[in-house]
């Protein structure tokens, strides 16, 4: 006997073959957002299931699996997807999930066929399970880019989507994990992976695409790193259409200083928190666990770096403070004189009038010194 809220196994049955035609199911739109312009440029659909009292689209699809329906679910939830392509706002395109498996399915087919032209659309290959021949796929992705479709690979870093799988597949757009998003402002590991791929992006003629984005830091790392289209919950949740993006997110990228190069101190800049008294430093740190690192500040002019233990025992050591346009190597050369206990610490830095503008980390130095040689 099924336990209370729980669907019996019959009623699963009925309510998957209504979802396979379409009942009780619609598409959510989620934004992806240009860096540069700091405008929306394009949508994802993902499918919901408000008619039933199970919600998870993962769950859904599982069940499909399991009861050989998985193709007519995904023709639902792709039919749910276009239902308001034609309202689709100018100068936007509409990204649909679609299984790599289930791409010679008649039922999916037929979906594009419905469609027509394919301009504007953008079909990502999910990794619900590995592709067993990219030959057998080819001739699936070769008719979507003959009716106008781009391709593009879900998840790249992670399960099956690693560099064979790129080179294979050589998709329009590369959407990066989110795993490889997560806390890319504190981590210089990932912020060297996000680099190179992004070189290979270029290399092969693809966009880079970041998502999962849910802090302002993410987003300000992945702008100065030059990823050009990006989405999460920071910029938009999956809501009916078409939302736009927030006006002061739009203006803080839309704002940001252009034309940086890697032999200044502008090109490896990045945002900090700031505080006017080594008290409220401490309680910036209270609940934050990603933050490293606050700027004390005398106005606008940067006094000091404090990391949370300088923080709560009050401890201001005075920092190195640096022009925008210094040089790299300069900056590491007055970093090296400093005293050995704060030797590393960030450089806090300014523009031509003296405010505070950001911090440089060394290893971020020192890496783009490294890199230019």
């Amino acid at each position: 006997m099924a336990a209370p809220g729980q669907a019996t196994a019959a009623q699963e049955v009925s309510e998957l073959a209504a979802a396979c035609l379409g009942e009780g199911i619609t598409s959510a739109y989620q934004p992806i957002i240009d860096t540069v312009r700091g405008t929306v440029v394009g949508y994802e659909a993902l499918v919901r299931f408000p008619g039933y009292a199970e919600r998870n689209p993962e769950v859904w699809f599982a069940r499909a699996r399991r009861q050989g329906c998985a193709a007519a679910l995904e023709a639902a939830a792709l039919r749910s997807a276009f239902v308001h392509r034609a309202a689709l706002p100018a100068n936007c395109f509409l990204t649909v999930n679609v299984s790599p498996a289930l791409l010679s399915s008649p039922l999916v087919r037929q979906v594009w066929a419905e469609q027509g032209n394919l301009a504007g659309v953008v079909v990502e290959l999910t990794e619900q399970s590995p592709i067993e021949s990219y030959l057998a796929l080819e001739p699936h992705l070769d008719a979507l880019r003959a009716s106008g479709a781009l391709i593009a690979v879900d998840d790249a870093g992670s399960g099956y989507a690693g560099l064979q799988h790129l080179l294979a597949l050589r998709p329009a757009i590369i959407k990066m994990d989110r795993e490889l998003v997560r806390d890319i402002d504190t981590d210089e590991a990932k912020r060297a992976l996000m680099e190179m791929i992004g070189l290979f992006a270029g290399r092969v003629d693809a966009w880079l695409l970041a998502e999962g984005i849910e802090r302002v830091e993410e987003l300000d790392t992945l702008a100065a790193l030059g990823v050009p289209l990006v989405q999460g919950y920071l910029l938009g949740r999956p809501a009916p259409p078409w939302q736009d993006l927030d006006p002061d997110l739009a203006l803080r990228l839309a704002a940001r200083e252009r034309g940086t190069t890697a032999s200044t101190v502008r090109g490896v800049v990045e945002p900090a928190a700031t505080a006017p008294s080594p008290g409220a430093a401490a309680a910036l740190f209270d609940g934050n666990p990603h933050l490293t690192d606050v700027v004390l500040l005398d106005g606008r002019r940067p006094q000091a770096v404090l990391t949370e233990d300088a923080a709560r025992l009050g401890v201001v050591t005075t920092g190195l403070v640096v022009n925008v346009d210094t040089p790299i190597g300069e900056a590491l050369t007055r970093s090296v004189t400093r005293e050995a206990a704060s030797r590393f610490a960030p450089l806090l830095v300014t523009d031509n009038a003296g405010r505070f503008v950001g911090i440089a980390r060394m290893e971020r130095l020192i890496g783009k010194l490294a890199g230019t040689q």
